[in-house]
């Protein structure tokens, strides 16, 4: 996956704003269901939340597990909230245009 600018994180930043979690990692940690849902909010949206409900200790970990399994892109982890990127696979068929920017 590509490496985010500052300006292009700063626009994903603003359009996740208003998004609820639509994963939350509970109990059962990164099960194969909750990679699965990422992917599957990932390919639908582009743009998601992840809410640690439990292990808010290891969230560093679990989210550089979670990028790294979903090929996406961390924009910003902030309290127990990450908020990952991945564009659509066919360009006609992307809902977020990246600014280009340094």
């Amino acid at each position: 996956m590509q490496q985010l600018t500052q300006t292009q994180r700063k626009y994903l930043r603003k359009l996740a704003h208003n998004l609820k979690p639509v994963v939350q990692v509970g109990k059962q940690g990164l099960s194969d269901l909750v990679i699965a849902k990422v992917n599957h909010e990932l390919a639908a949206h582009e743009l998601i939340k992840v809410k640690f409900v439990d292990f808010q200790d290891q969230k560093h970990d679990l989210t550089g597990k979670l990028v790294a399994q979903s090929d996406s892109v961390l924009v910003l982890l902030i309290g127990n909230v990450a908020i990952l990127y991945r564009p659509h696979p066919e360009a006609d068929k992307r809902e977020i245009i990246l600014p280009a920017g340094s």
